[in-house]
């Protein structure tokens, strides 16, 4: 397997050129310099490519086991690299200082997150799970569990995890069975949770879960689900680990891939009950999760775009090695790169990637605003735009991270499909992604249902209108105007569709099905328009940077990806609004029956 190295100079294009640093530029932010978030990158990325990524290969082979004792051992390496990656104040790096962190924007965290992920996914989930439990805890937790829990948990001392679904549930968490019996201050939790990424290992002191569950005379249904954490070691008055809790890992996983993160069914309560302790409301379980959710959906997206920007290195790595055939214009035996097919996969890999992280990024830096803007509806306008980016950036990531792989296994050829080359890991580990934290097809469901039909479309429109002041640029620039006839057609194809899906999503009888018809095709053409729409900004800053005498090769190479992904990528894209308007008399009419 090839090295990984991070990719710090398009993360830099992204924070510095692109979003122009504006998170800085919020209050919160004012003592965090432009150098600083330079060195934290760099930082990172020696973190990545020296610690975390020699271990991606050895780990997959390796795998984790479960020990007779119920523990599970990781595999070699894995407990001083995250040991590694927590004393060096990496896991708090977005949380407020407040609650003991070092307050950096979102976007830097994010764009450390990427590193991290595309270094060793499997490695990357332990912290990004605690990202999410520290972000719930905080918001909804009271005081005495904000004291108890956050501190260890920022510091990465302690790590969290979501339990959510259950063997008959599995993405209907209505069905939850998983008991809490009130005993005092507390309470006795009895029940099973599968799927629990990183539930038992030996990482940390403690592993701190939450857990979704319901009293026993709560109502069926979401309204009866309440939130409980449940320590894996019950916390002395002294805030260390004091005895072993009542939950214990039945079983783990064997999975495609990600052999290096222990998926865990959790069993609670086979003696005297899990001690755990109500988070927030009672029957507020679910909303209150969300805010787990959501942090860990847009960084699900974040890990797919790691992923695939390891694809990306691995392939062109081997493509510049691979001496095969004879070139078309020298006629001599050339690299695999030479061949226009093969560049045409590489420069595709390449321009999806790095649309992918510029609207991730983006979506980082309105999350920003939508925390710390100057007023209430500066923060409301940004949290729309989040709230509608979110699903865009989870599923539209991580379905294009599972094809850019899968692109690198074919640009490998033969040798992709042998494991010995790391190819095919790329592929096995991305594909749980599209799955993670609500599948993408509820995310569709998400974004063409709630948020579309929430506020009738106003907040996509809004990004709609700033597509087309970016295609209105490209058109100034007379070397660019094709990108911008393109990218015009894209967001009148978006604006068309997002009609169709309001109108008909809001039809008495059938806006249910409409909306589950088109809700996968309108998500796709949604994220081939708005990823389009950064690679036509990063068009216009190429291009300003090459005016000004700057002759780095790399804002060429930026050229190249943004005419590839505005004039052959997005076209295809433009196709979903075709599907659209199709209709769904043949969805509707099909019959589900036996092969």
């Amino acid at each position: 397997m090839f090295p990984f190295a991070a990719p710090v100079r398009d993360l830099r294009f992204v924070l510095e050129e692109l979003l122009e640093h504006r998170s800085l530029a919020l209050p919160a932010f004012d003592e965090t310099s432009p150098d600083l978030v330079e060195a934290v990158l760099e930082e990172a990325a020696k973190l990545a490519g020296e610690v975390w990524g020699p271990l991606n290969a050895s780990g997959d082979q390796q795998g984790c086991a479960r020990r007779e004792d119920g523990g599970v051992t990781l595999p070699d390496g894995f407990i001083e690299a995250y040991q590694a990656y927590a004393e060096g104040g990496w896991n708090g790096i977005g949380v407020s200082e407040a609650l003991g962190g070092q307050g950096l924007p979102e976007v830097v965290a994010s764009s450390v997150q990427e590193m991290l992920h595309g270094a060793n996914m499997a490695l990357g989930l332990c912290p990004m799970l605690t990202a999410g439990a520290i972000e719930a805890l905080a918001h909804h937790g009271d005081d005495t569990l904000k004291a108890t829990y956050l501190p260890k948990l920022v510091e990465g001392t302690w790590t969290g995890t979501m339990n959510l679904t259950e063997p008959q549930a599995g993405s209907d968490l209505s069905k939850v069975r998983t008991r809490a019996v009130p005993e005092g201050d507390h309470y006795r939790l009895f029940g099973q949770k599968i799927f629990i990424t990183w539930g038992e290992h030996d990482a940390a002191e403690n592993i701190i879960h939450l857990v979704l569950a319901r009293k026993p005379d709560a109502p069926e249904g979401n309204k009866g689900i309440s939130l409980f954490l449940v320590p894996k070691f019950l916390v002395k008055d002294d805030g260390s680990p004091g005895e072993r809790n009542d939950v214990v890992c039945a079983s783990i996983e064997h999975k495609l891939g990600i052999h290096g993160s222990p998926t865990c069914t959790l069993s609670f309560g086979e003696g005297d009950g899990a001690i755990g302790y109500l988070i927030g409301q009672e029957g507020r379980g679910l909303s209150h999760m969300f805010t787990m959710m959501n942090e860990a959906r847009h960084k699900v997206g974040v890990q797919g775009i790691g992923v695939a920007e390891r694809a990306c290195q691995h392939a062109f790595a081997y493509a510049l090695d691979r001496v095969q055939g004879k070139s078309a214009r020298t006629r001599g035996e050339c690299a695999i790169s030479d061949h226009l097919d093969v560049r045409r996969m590489l420069l595709s890999m390449r321009a999806r990637t790095d649309s992918l992280r510029a609207l991730a990024l983006y979506c980082a830096a309105e999350l920003d605003v939508a925390r710390h803007g100057g007023d209430e509806s500066e923060r409301q306008a940004a949290q729309a735009r989040v709230d509608v980016l979110i699903p865009v950036v989870k599923s539209f990531s991580t379905d294009q991270a599972v094809d850019i792989a899968s692109m690198g296994v074919q640009v490998h050829g033969g040798m992709g499909f042998i494991e010995e080359t790391g190819a095919a890991q790329l592929l096995r580990d991305a594909r749980i992604a599209p799955i993670y934290e609500g599948t993408n097809g509820i995310q569709a469901l998400d974004l063409a249902g709630r948020k579309l039909q929430r506020d009738g479309g106003a907040a996509l429109n809004d990004l709609i209108d700033r597509v087309e002041a970016t295609a209105e640029a490209l058109g100034g620039n007379g070397e660019l105007t094709a990108l911008g006839e393109s990218l015009a057609a894209g967001a009148t194809d978006l604006r068309a569709a997002m009609a169709v899906v309001l109108e008909q999503g809001s039809d008495a009888e059938r806006g249910a099905d409409a909306i589950q018809a088109y809700a996968t095709p309108f998500l796709n053409l949604a994220g081939h328009v708005l990823c389009a729409w950064q690679m036509g900004q990063s068009a216009l800053k190429a291009s300003a940077a090459q005016a000004a005498g700057n002759s780095e090769p790399f804002y060429q190479a930026k050229l190249a990806s943004a005419d590839y992904a505005l004039r052959q990528w997005l076209p295809m894209g433009r196709a979903n609004r075709t599907v659209i308007e199709a209709g769904m008399s043949s969805l509707v009419a099909f019959e589900a029956t036996s092969p």
